[in-house]
């Protein structure tokens, strides 16, 4: 059954199923505008605070503990990211993405009012609530409005509004705190939000889903998960920042997450209907992709973190100039995802994705090999061409994936699957954080003391001080400020090449662990897929021919 699927017309199939009412074109354009304005109110919350922080911190003070407003959210995000996958497909999409937008919406309000940091920071938690049920259900819906040959198109957009988010989100953030007041920030959030709200409170009709509703939440294992997720990132976050690694609070956070680990398992093993199900990791599709974008998130660290930095450091870069250069990677990924199912299409979404996750592993890789350009801005060129390579490659390796396991399971199993790959990736990037942290950290440390006594006493004493020093240049003797960048320069590399490492990671997870033949999941087809095996191999529940009937049939309720 090689070849290319046929194009899947409404009038194709019977009476509407949960993979079909949501396709007439009528009702998928205002939902899909609804979904793009949902995935942006998420994608800018991530970024538009961060050149608002100096305003903010002057108005309510709080300096010490001011990156919790970020920290907060994210943690807020990863572990709600399965409980909202869960009910989504227990209750349906609808009322989860209708609750976290008001969520969100309200902890908007909540930010704009906010009277110190401590209030602030515990309302940036309930946004982050919010985006959760925002960025799960968002990509879930956009599954289930799209058959699999157009799926792309829709995946494409919202990667270009996370992009265009990523961009404009400071440059927003900085104009609005700049020439209104730092309010403004959130209650920009309401009209979009209402916008979105109407939208879909209007045009999306979701199927009657009481007969699978099963034995409703676990909140046993959801609050189980919160406890787990909640100790284990704030040990990553906080670690080596707030306190050594090394520390009490540090070993006492890893050892709760890991007894709260215990139980969360112990809870779910007995759950009717568990909040993470045991299939997400015995299914090899989900658990290979799993793995690969818990890694993808690890490696985005270099990139997002670490090359602004470069670039304002030692390139001399201004910061808007060094966003800039990171963006060349948000403006080629969407293209790259779009254009991505020409490709697996003819080789398969296992054979694309380890096309593009071996090309950025190289890309990577190349980053290092760049000469060391000294203060010079007009050497930017050169790191963001590497940027726009990366972002090439990583839109044949994310979309692929997300689009594969989503035409792997039923709708009834679609929330959950999704928001497993999505938590996956944000552990990663918690990970990714106190791992190339560490890393960066002690490089530099490394450099500042192995510098010549000629030029010792001119540099700073610790890390907080290299940045400061770098910003003033003429408070150092040129070789000082050369040795300062240099090492920074080095440091970067070295988180280059361990995000190379990252790569090498995914792309043995896809090599060792991903199914190399794929069956003909409830979306229909999976595209022509002969050159890795001979599709159809499995059920039509959506799992790879090489699963088992055991696994079929415990499923299969």
């Amino acid at each position: 059954m090689g070849g290319t699927a046929r194009r899947r017309t409404d009038a194709d199939t019977g009476p509407p199923t949960p993979e079909t009412a949501l396709s007439p074109p009528i009702r998928r354009r205002p939902v899909a505008a609804a979904l793009m304005l949902g995935m942006a109110l998420a994608a800018l919350d991530s970024t538009v605070i961060s050149t608002a922080i100096p305003q903010i911190v002057g108005d309510l003070g709080g300096f010490s503990v001011f990156s919790w407003l970020f920290s907060g959210y994210l943690l807020a995000v990863t572990v709600s990211l399965p409980v909202y996958g869960k009910i989504s497909d227990t209750f349906g999409r609808k009322p989860v993405l209708l609750f976290g937008i008001v969520l969100f919406l309200l902890g908007s309000l909540l930010c704009a009012g906010a009277w110190n940091m401590g209030s602030l920071i515990a309302f940036r938690v309930v946004q982050g609530l919010g985006g959760g049920a925002l960025q799960g259900t968002v990509q879930v819906i956009a599954a289930d409005l799209y058959p699999l040959e157009e799926r792309p198109k829709i995946q494409a957009r919202l990667s270009s509004v996370w992009a265009l988010s990523a961009v404009a989100g400071p440059v927003i953030g900085g104009l609005l705190a700049g020439y209104t007041d730092w309010r403004w920030i959130f209650l920009i959030n309401l009209p979009v939000g209402a916008v979105a709200l109407l939208l879909i409170v209007r045009h999306l009709h979701e199927p009657n889903r009481d007969g699978a509703r099963g034995a409703g939440v676990d909140w046993a294992g959801a609050l189980a998960i919160f406890a787990t997720g909640g100790l284990l990132l704030t040990a990553l976050v906080q670690g080596g920042v707030a306190w050594a690694w090394l520390s009490a609070p540090s070993l006492a956070l890893f050892a709760g997450s890991a007894a709260c680990a215990a139980a969360t398992v112990f809870i779910e093993r007995r759950a009717a209907d568990p909040i993470i199900p045991g299939w997400v990791w015995r299914r090899r599709t989900i658990s290979a992709v799993n793995l690969a974008l818990a890694a993808l998130g690890l490696l985005m660290i270099a990139p997002t973190v670490f090359l602004p930095t470069y670039g304002q450091s030692v390139l001399g870069l201004g910061p808007i100039a060094a966003g800039f250069v990171l963006s060349a990677m948000t403006l080629s990924w969407p293209i790259s995802a779009a254009l991505s199912s020409r490709v697996y299409n003819r080789i398969g979404f296992r054979r694309c994705a380890i096309t593009g996750i071996a090309f950025a592993a190289l890309v990577l890789l190349a980053f290092p090999l760049l000469p060391y350009p000294g203060a010079n801005p007009d050497a930017a060129w050169q790191p963001a061409l590497i940027m726009l390579a990366l972002g090439a490659a990583l839109g044949l390796f994310q979309l692929p994936l997300i689009i594969w396991v989503q035409s792997s399971v039923r709708w009834a199993e679609r929330g959950t699957a999704t928001a497993s790959i999505l938590f996956c990736r944000l552990v990663g990037q918690c990970v990714g954080a106190a791992v190339f942290g560490a890393v960066a950290n002690a490089t530099l440390a490394a450099r500042l003391d192995e510098a010549p006594p000629a030029i010792r006493t001119g540099l700073p004493d610790d890390l907080d001080g290299v940045s400061r020093a770098l910003e003033h240049p003429a408070t150092l003797t040129d070789q000082a400020a050369d040795y300062l960048r240099r090492a920074v320069d080095t440091a970067v590399d070295h988180v280059y090449v361990g995000s190379a490492g990252a790569a090498v990671l995914a792309l043995l997870a896809l090599l060792f662990l991903a199914p190399r033949r794929t069956a003909a999941g409830p979306d229909g087809k999976l595209g022509a897929v002969g050159a890795e095996g001979a599709e159809g191999a499995g059920g039509t529940d959506g799992r790879d021919g090489t699963e088992g009937a055991d696994e079929q049939a415990q499923t299969a309720g």
